[in-house]
Order: C-alpha cells, then structure tokens, then sequence
C-alpha cells in the first residue's frame, strides 16, 4: 500500500507583531487600535531554500490581517512562470510542470486592510527526475470533440490510486465549466477510475475545460504522477435511449421527445446485458468482437455501427443475423442488437457521452464497468468524493421518470475491465 506523502516539506511565515507600548490600565479603545495597526502577514510554500522540492509543486499562500494581492513566481533565469490561483485562494498552481533540478523564486504580496502591504521571498530548487514508477494516467475527454449532456470527465488509473493518496491526486485534477456548473469527481472503490459530474447533467452548448495536472506528483512513497494532461470539449444535443427488456423496445429522445422507437434484442439468459444507467464510451462505424480465451467466449465476429456501454464488452450494435428476433426474444452475448437499417440511423443521431438506461434484464450494471457516474443517486456519487463536496450542489428537481428530460434536470433514478467481446 502507498503512503501518503506531503507536496512540500516546510512552511515559513513572515509576521512582525507590533510592539506594545502602555499602561497595563489600557482601555478597549487603545486594544482595537494595536489590533488595526497589526501588519499584514503570509505563510509561503515551498519554504525559503527549500529542496528536493517536486516538479508538481505550486505557491502555497496563506495569509493573515490581509489578503493576497500579488503572486509573481520565475525561474533561475528570471523569466516568469505563468500560473493560475485556486478557486478556493490556497495556491497558485504554474500551467506546466516546473523542470526537474532547477531553482524558482516566488514573491507573495499581502496587503492589508490598513493599507500595509507586506512581500516575503522564497526561492526553492526542485527535485532531479524521479526512478520511481509513474502511475500511468488516461483522460476519456478529447481535445475538441463534442459529447452528449451526460459525459462525465472521467480517468483511469494503473495501478489504482489506494485510498489514502486520493485527496492529493483529486486535488491536482481541475475542471471548468461554462457557463459555470459545478460538480465533484468521485473514486471507485478498487481506485482504478475516478468521474467528475455536475448534480445535473451539462446543458447544451456548456464548454469543459479539464487539467490533471499529475506529472511528477508524490503519490504515495513508492510512485509518482505520469503526466500532465489537458482538454477542451464541447457539449452537443440531449440525446438519451430507454432501452425496456420488457418490451424489446429502444425508445429514442432528443430534447425531451420522443425520436423513434426500435425492436431489439437482448442478452439471452446464459449472458444478458446489465441493467443500469450507462453513457455511450466509443463508436464505431467497424470493429471486430474477439471472445476467444474468454470464460464463455471462443467467437470472432465483425459487426457494424457498434456503441460501446461497458468496459466488460456490452454494445448497441447492428445484428442483421437476429432481425427476426429483435422485439421478440433475447439471443445475443450480452449486447443489445438492432437492425442493420436502425443501427445506421442510430449513429448519426448519437454521440459520445449519450445516456443510456436499460431496465428489467437479469443482472445489474457494476459500478466501474464503464462510464457509471449516473447509475446511482447524487448523494451516493457524492460519497466517493476524497475532498469535502460544498453542502449547496443538489440537482435543481427531483429525479425524472425517463431519461428524455431535458437538459438541467436530473438524471433518472437508478435501477437498483476492457474488452471488445460484444455479442
């Protein structure tokens, strides 16, 4: 198991207390003006000659009488280090790694409601590369892409992140939304993915912004951060699909109503498919579905305009070869099959991150087995947050009876490892 480790090793704080000169028979009039008069002061990290200090580092700022008005950080040949504040005042974080062996000077400004300011200097050399392993990181959001309302930011993580250093990657990992839209990011319980989501689901139109800013960071005492990762997307049309085991019917919704009803076929009994709210990971115009060395698998099969569901090999798929079943009788490997014709429509009406609920099959959907952020309540998703999750995000209405509700809603109540085995 990893240890947690700490991002810097000290702090110092500058802070002259004025002298006080009197009577021990001052009055109340007299302790308010020495408490006016007291000088603005701030607690810098990395501390002042420091070393050794990792490339992940930020300024760390924290004041008193005053507040931060001025971050200026440059490296040892005095060019500047552009850098961004925290949301919440705690730091200022650089654009970019800092560079391994090399010498960075900070200058914090606290000024102060008397209108004293105070500057304190801190000058820190970063640690040589690290030989430790890198905890290989991959972000499912592309540079430029547009994503249906019920994309989650999500990342993986190999080997998982153990509980204990989740803060201080969840920490590292920046989302912005706008309009503004705030959500939290929520770990599995094996650490191998954590999902970031609004308590509703992204209003058409909303760009995201997204950093894991993981490159070069402590995790634990035996591994370190990969990279430094960043993307801007686009959220696109409501389109969600209701897919009824009862019925053999996929109902399709765009903006609240209804598109098209299509017959499917589901997973027979020996393999059905998973009930639960799901987001549509990856299409595909061809691909080839390969069980073989799977416990139940052993075919090789080519389909057309496959969606994936799940991790574990769940698609909505073309299946021409079960036409005749589709609305009546499951027969496929766990996949939902349709017809060559509505698989084709489906493609130039779905988009990536699409939400997709299935109901009334035989097994639930495992949390983790794909993009699973919507399959459980707000509140739950919430208690996977390493990091205090503000008391004020709820979603705006009580849960909707399908998924065609429009965006800014909430999503549906929920119905109580990657391959491309399909069926």
């Amino acid at each position: 198991m990893f240890v947690r480790r700490r991002l810097t090793l000290f702090a110092m704080t500058v802070a002259v207390a004025p002298l006080a000169v009197g009577a021990c028979t001052a009055g109340p009039k007299s302790v308010a003006k020495r408490a006016e008069a007291a000088p603005p002061s701030v607690t810098v990290t990395p501390a002042d000659r420091a070393r050794d200090v990792p490339i992940s580092a930020e300024v760390g700022t924290k004041p008193s009488n005053g507040k931060v008005t001025g971050v200026k950080l440059t490296d040892d040949k005095g060019r500047p280090v552009p850098a961004q504040a925290r949301e919440d005042g705690s730091g200022w974080v650089p654009d970019r790694p800092l560079a391994n062996s090399r010498t960075y000077t900070a200058e914090v400004t606290v000024s102060g409601d008397s209108g004293k300011t105070t500057t304190r200097k801190t000058t820190f050399t970063t640690m040589a590369k690290s030989t430790k392993p890198a905890v290989t990181s991959e972000l499912y959001l592309q540079d430029k892409q547009t994503y249906g309302t019920a994309m989650p930011v999500v990342l993986g993580f190999d080997p998982p992140i153990p509980e204990q250093a989740r803060a201080d990657v969840q920490r590292r990992l920046f989302v912005r939304t706008d309009p503004p839209q705030p959500g939290t990011w929520s770990w599995m319980a094996d650490g191998k993915q954590a999902e970031y989501r609004a308590p509703d689901r992204w209003k058409p139109g909303t760009r995201i912004s997204v950093r894991s800013a993981l490159e070069g960071l402590p995790i634990g005492k035996d591994a370190v951060g990969d990279s430094d990762r960043v993307a801007t997307a686009r959220v696109g049309r409501q389109v969600s699909l209701d897919i009824d085991n009862t019925t053999k019917q996929m109902t399709v919704y765009q903006d609240g109503k209804v598109l098209r009803k299509l017959p499917v076929s589901l997973g027979k009994p020996s393999t059905p498919s998973s009930s639960g709210t799901m987001v549509i990971m990856e299409k595909h115009e061809h691909t080839t579905f390969d069980t073989r060395g799977e416990p139940d698998g052993g075919y090789v099969v080519d389909v057309d305009d496959a969606q994936r569901l799940t991790w574990g090999g769940e698609f909505i798929h073309s299946a021409p070869w079960s036409e005749g079943e589709q609305g009546y009788n499951n027969t496929s490997h766990g996949c939902t099959n349709v017809s060559a014709a509505g698989a084709d429509w489906l493609m130039g009406v779905t988009q990536v991150g699409d939400l997709v609920t299935v109901k009334g099959t035989e097994v639930q959907l495992q949390q983790g087995n794909g993009f699973t952020a919507w399959n459980v309540s707000w509140d739950e998703f919430a208690k996977g947050s390493a990091l205090p999750v503000p008391a004020g995000l709820k979603p705006t209405r009580s849960p909707t009876p399908h998924p065609g509700a429009v965006a800014g809603g909430s999503s549906p109540a929920p119905t109580p490892s990657a391959s491309n085995s399909g069926g």
